[in-house]
C-alpha cells in the first residue's frame, strides 16, 4: 500500500513533465522539425513535392498538347500553334499540379491506410467527387485562357463535359486503385503524371477543339 501511494505522485510528476515538454516544443512534430534541421533533412517532404510537381505538371501538359497537335490533329511543324502549347503548359503549372497534388494530401487524411478497401474508397472519392469538379474547372479555365466569352465557354462545357467525364472513367479508376494501394503518398502525383501524357493529349484536343 505504501509503495502504491508513492507511485501515484510519481506518475503525476511524470505526466506534468510530459506536458511541460510538449508545451516547450520537445515532442511530436516540433521534435521532428528540430531533428530534421540537425540532419539537414525536411521531416515533412510533401510541400516541397507539391512545389516540384508544378513544373512537371506544366511540362507534361505541354507535352500532351504537342502530341495532340502533331499526332491527333496532324498539324505538322509549320502548323503547330505554339501559343496554345504555352497556354496548356501554364494551366498545368498553375492549376493542375497544385490542385491535384493538394487533393491527394487531403484524400490521404480523409481516408488513411493502405488496404485494398481503403484504395477502393479513395478511388470512389477521387472519381466520384474530385474528377467531375476538376474536369469542369479545367474546361472552364481553358475556355477563359482561349478568350471565349461566358456564353461561348458555357456552350463548350455543355458540349464536351459529359464525353470527357466518360472517357475519364474509362482510364482513371483502375489506375487510381493501383496508385492508392501500391504507391506512397509522395509518389502518387508522379504516377498520375506518367499516365497523364495520354490523358493530357486527349484533354488538350478536347478543350481546344472549336
Amino acid at each position: 500500500m505504501e509503495t502504491l501511494l508513492r507511485a501515484v505522485p510519481e506518475a503525476r510528476r511524470n505526466q506534468e513533465r510530459s506536458w511541460h515538454r510538449a508545451r516547450n516544443g520537445t515532442t511530436g512534430d516540433q521534435l521532428l522539425v528540430r531533428l530534421g534541421a540537425v540532419l539537414g533533412q525536411n521531416p515533412h517532404p510533401m510541400p516541397a513535392a507539391l512545389l516540384s510537381s508544378r513544373p512537371v505538371s506544366g511540362a507534361l501538359m505541354g507535352a500532351g498538347d504537342v502530341i495532340a497537335q502533331q499526332l491527333v490533329e496532324q498539324r505538322g511543324l509549320h502548323g503547330h500553334h505554339s501559343q496554345r502549347t504555352l497556354k496548356m503548359t501554364a494551366i498545368g503549372f498553375c492549376f493542375v499540379g497544385p490542385v491535384v497534388g493538394g487533393w491527394y494530401r487531403i484524400l490521404d487524411r480523409l481516408v488513411p491506410g493502405a488496404t485494398k478497401a481503403v484504395a477502393v474508397k479513395k478511388m470512389m472519392l477521387d472519381q466520384g467527387a474530385f474528377a467531375p469538379c476538376f474536369l469542369g474547372c479545367f474546361l472552364a479555365i481553358t475556355g477563359v485562357v482561349n478568350g471565349l466569352s461566358v456564353e461561348q465557354n458555357w456552350a463548350k462545357i455543355q458540349q464536351d463535359y459529359v464525353d470527357a467525364l466518360l472517357t475519364n472513367y474509362c482510364i482513371w479508376p483502375p489506375v487510381q486503385i493501383a496508385n492508392f494501394y501500391f504507391v506512397p503518398l509522395v509518389h502518387r502525383l508522379a504516377v498520375v503524371q506518367c499516365v497523364a501524357i495520354v490523358w493530357n493529349c486527349y484533354l488538350s484536343w478536347k478543350a481546344n477543339r472549336l
